[in-house]
């Protein structure tokens, strides 16, 4: 079964995956690990893509394309796989169909992981992070024994400057103006999985499973 995973940052995506893994036994491939692994082994797209890095430039879809049919070539990846952050947009959703069209493979399930932006908006700015050791803490979901302080070594705990309100907005917008036409697109061949993300965490993955049959 391959599975394409879609979700807004916030979403629980992350926690997901990694009990999709657990069920289905099937890896996890984000282009980031792709990029890791790439660079470490010294491949040929490694090199390529390692050049744009150096830079500071973005990698170009061809080389992350290209990453993505080395990878779930592997054998691991016989029994399926789970792209997760791939792909971000059309051009490259129709590119994946080309390779996956070579390699006589198909995207399954599109699974989109929604939940309403005020939700959002509430999960990432109330994370809290410790100075010291690094530990997560939630206000709402998660909070700490004593405020402001952490559970595990007393470090102080601070919110993260990606987790203010202006910049969850910010990173809102910019996903749903560049995962919309995704969604679109996935909608169109019948592979969208439309998955409430509201809930508890072991809901959230019985629904995802509903869908997965």
């Amino acid at each position: 079964m391959n599975i394409i995973l879609l979700g807004p940052p916030g979403a629980g995506k992350g926690t997901q995956a990694k009990r999709l893994i657990d069920q289905y036994h099937i890896p996890q491939v984000s282009t980031g690990d792709m990029l890791r692994e790439a660079l470490k082994e010294g491949t040929p797209l490694g090199l390529e893509a390692k050049k744009y890095m150096d830079q500071g430039a973005l990698v170009p879809d061809s080389v992350v394309i290209g990453l993505v049919k080395e990878r779930i070539q592997k054998s691991d990846a016989k029994n399926g796989y789970m792209l997760d952050g791939f792909p971000r947009t059309v051009a490259q959703a129709q590119a994946l169909d080309g390779i996956l069209g070579d390699l006589s493979q198909k995207i399954d399930h599109v699974v989109s992981v929604e939940v309403p932006n005020s939700e959002l908006m509430g999960r990432l700015t109330g994370r809290r992070t410790c100075r010291q050791c690094g530990a997560g803490f939630h206000v709402i979901f998660d909070p700490p024994k004593a405020e402001g302080k952490c559970d595990k070594c007393g470090g102080e705990l601070y919110q993260r400057s990606d987790d203010n309100e202006t910049t969850v907005k910010s990173r809102l917008d910019t996903y749903e103006a560049q995962t919309k036409p995704l969604i679109d697109y996935y909608e169109d061949q019948g592979k969208l999985r439309h998955i409430d993300g509201v809930g508890k965490m072991d809901d959230i993955l019985t629904r995802i499973k509903a869908v997965l049959g």
